[in-house]
């Protein structure tokens, strides 16, 4: 049976990409920092493995890997979904905010990914990253966020050219806006204009992004790598 890691699992898309995969068969351990309830709960419901574990800590995620290894004794896929965002003037952003944008959605998929790469090596497995549409095209009022939205998408260009010798592929998924937590900043009207700036006329669901992690993990992608997959129902035409 095929196992995963899933960061950032325990709400909105990680959430979807915990149930998808549980639902395919896949044995999930995913972590979540703060949300314990919701976390129990869906591996309640899933059979998904829940674990505490904050990405931006060198010391809980090689725990949490080293967890996986000692349940699964194998890992196949790896999906970075971590993520911290944050919305207003730059010159207005805080250090701290800064500092948790930086160190979640960067410095958690490079740990994350440094951690599992051994694994990934013997099974000839996969790592998903979870970028953003933000991430190719930029967004007002979100540019630290899109700059760690893109700097995923370069780091699995890169590293897909560094394990591809050893049958590793990586590939980023960009969703476009998903009505999650994420959005928490974005008024009903905001939500409803960029649906309508959608060539495709809605928002993405986070199904959609689950859909797409499944094509990418999949055999039928086996021959593609450093790719980034935008779904954004053709925001950024």
């Amino acid at each position: 049976m095929k196992t995963m890691v899933i960061t950032g699992g325990a709400r909105g898309i990680g959430a979807q990409l915990v149930r998808h995969f549980a639902a395919a068969g896949w044995r999930v351990m995913f972590c979540y920092r703060q949300s314990r309830q919701a976390a129990e709960k869906l591996a309640a419901e899933t059979g998904a493995i829940a674990v505490c574990c904050d990405v931006r800590q060198e010391e809980q995620v090689k725990a949490l890997i080293a967890e996986a290894l000692r349940v699964f004794r194998h890992l196949d896929a790896l999906i970075c979904n971590a993520g911290a965002a944050w919305s207003g003037l730059t010159e207005e952003m805080p250090l701290d905010a800064y500092d948790l944008l930086a160190d979640t959605n960067q410095r958690g998929a490079f740990l994350c990914m440094r951690e599992a790469l051994p694994h990934l090596r013997q099974s000839r497995g996969s790592i998903l990253l979870i970028s953003s549409m933000w991430g190719v095209v930029g967004a007002s009022c979100e540019a630290v966020y899109s700059a760690t939205k893109a700097a995923l998408q370069c780091m699995a260009r890169a590293l897909a050219k560094e394990v591809g010798p050893s049958g590793v592929r990586v590939n980023c998924v960009a969703p476009g806006a998903v009505d999650t937590d994420m959005m928490a900043a974005y008024s009903e009207a905001d939500k409803q204009a960029l649906a309508e700036e959608t060539p495709l006329g809605r928002l993405c669901t986070v199904q959609d992004i689950a859909n797409a992690a499944d094509f990418l993990l999949s055999e039928g992608a086996s021959f593609i790598t450093g790719q980034t997959l935008v779904v954004d129902g053709g925001f950024t035409l």
